[in-house]
C-alpha cells in the first residue's frame, strides 16, 4: 500500500473517530433523589475533538496538492493537531462548578452528591488524535517520496507556446 493511502485512511479514521467522541457522551451526572441524570456529550464540554479532526483532515488534503517542503510543514501541523487531540482527550473532564456553568439546570443540585460517570467518548478521541499523530508523522518522514500531483498536468519547458497552440490545433493534447 502506497505511504500516501495509509496516511488517507489515518487521516480519515481520525476524523471518524474524533467526531464520533464529539457526539457521544463524555459525563453523566446523576444529581440523586429521583432527579433526571443529565448527559454532556463532546460537544457540549468541548468542541476541540470536531474542530481538530477537521483543521486535520483538510491539512491532509492540502498535503496532496503540495511540494515537500509544504508536505513537511503541513505534516508537523498535523502533528500538532494530534498532540492536541490527544491532550483534551486526556485533560478535559469537567468537574461540578463547570457542569453547573454548562447545565444550569445543575446548580440547585450540586450542594447534593452529583455522581459522575464518564462514557467510552474520550477513549474515542484519544484514540483518534493518535491516528492524526501517526498521519503526521508519516506525512513529515515520508513526504519526499510522495508521488507529485501536478506532473501529468505540466507541460514540456521546451515546447514553445506558440508550438502548443499548434498542437492543440492539430488536435494534440500537449500536456501530455
Amino acid at each position: 500500500m502506497r505511504l500516501q493511502r495509509i496516511v488517507d485512511l489515518l487521516a480519515v479514521a481520525a476524523l471518524v473517530l474524533l467526531g464520533l467522541s464529539g457526539y457521544l457522551t463524555w459525563v453523566s451526572a446523576d444529581p440523586g433523589n429521583g432527579r433526571l441524570a443529565v448527559h454532556l456529550s463532546g460537544y457540549t464540554i468541548t468542541k476541540a475533538p470536531v474542530t481538530l479532526a477537521l483543521a486535520g483532515v483538510i491539512a491532509i488534503v492540502v498535503t496532496k496538492l503540495a511540494g515537500t517542503a509544504l508536505r513537511r510543514v503541513l505534516g508537523a501541523l498535523v502533528v500538532l493537531l494530534g498532540v492536541a487531540a490527544i491532550v483534551v482527550a486526556l485533560t478535559v473532564r469537567p468537574d461540578g462548578p463547570e457542569l453547573s456553568r454548562l447545565r444550569p439546570e445543575l446548580s440547585d443540585v450540586l450542594a447534593n452528591q452529583v455522581t459522575q460517570s464518564t462514557g467510552p467518548a474520550p477513549w474515542l478521541a484519544l484514540v483518534g488524535g493518535v491516528a492524526l499523530l501517526a498521519a503526521g508523522l508519516l506525512t513529515v518522514l515520508t513526504a519526499g517520496r510522495w508521488r507529485r500531483p501536478t506532473q501529468r498536468y505540466e507541460r514540456d519547458p521546451a515546447a514553445a507556446p506558440a508550438d502548443q497552440w499548434k498542437a492543440i490545433d492539430a488536435g494534440e493534447d500537449p500536456t501530455l
